[in-house]
């Protein structure tokens, strides 16, 4: 079973120029296919009057996606380079334009791989890379008199909190890596000297940044 991957952070754009072309390279994380296509019809619609707009893109926790078209430009020399780098990144998720608008000077096969690639690179690099890795959703229920223990033993130990419920007795929704669920539960029934009522939820696939929690 698949517990991380990596993908991007946001989108992000990058813009080279080669022999007067410019390149402008679009990327972004996806979570289904219809993404992917509203992105790149996005891309086309910005950039109409470009020469090219080339893609790729794969998804699937098993890479079972992976789509790419050269949108005019010579078969090979456009959407695999860039299918490539994101494989070569190891990404999931992603999908990436590049827009051309032609300078007036051929480029050859090879220097279209290469400027294709390039750009791709320069695009993931700006939209920036992120691991997501798998959490178990974890319910802790207790008395008001162990909220402050439960809150200070989940954050103090490296875990996260999502949100409480207060009714007549209060509801810590927290969060734990997958793997770590049995150690969690375990410091929280200590902590409680066995109070508390656990129960496991669904899990969820999220990223940390800045010491947070980003589902």
């Amino acid at each position: 079973m698949l517990t991380a991957y990596r993908t991007l952070r946001g989108p992000g754009e990058a813009t080279i120029i080669i022999k007067k072309s410019r390149f402008i390279g679009h990327a972004q994380s996806v979570e289904t296919e219809a993404e992917a296509v509203r992105f790149i019809e996005g891309i086309r619609k910005k950039h109409w009057d470009a020469n090219h707009n080339c893609y790729a893109y794969q998804l699937g926790f098993n890479d079972e996606i992976q789509k790419s078209n050269d949108a005019g430009e010579p078969a090979g020399t456009a959407g695999r380079p860039i299918l490539e780098v994101i494989k070569k990144e190891n990404l999931k998720n992603v999908v990436v334009v590049i827009t051309r608008y032609f300078g007036g000077t051929l480029l050859g096969a090879g220097g279209l791989i290469r400027a294709y690639g390039q750009t791709a690179g320069a695009a993931l690099q700006a939209a920036g890379v992120v691991t997501r890795s798998l959490f178990q959703t974890v319910r802790v229920e207790i008395d008001y008199t162990w909220l402050g223990r439960v809150e200070n033993e989940t954050l103090g130990g490296g875990y996260f909190i999502d949100h409480t419920d207060y009714q007549d007795r209060v509801a810590v929704i927290a969060l734990a890596p997958v793997e770590q669920f049995e150690a969690y539960s375990a410091l929280i029934t200590d902590a409680t000297n066995g109070q508390a009522a656990i129960t496991p939820g669904e899990q969820v696939f999220a990223s940390v940044a800045d010491g947070k929690l980003v589902r």
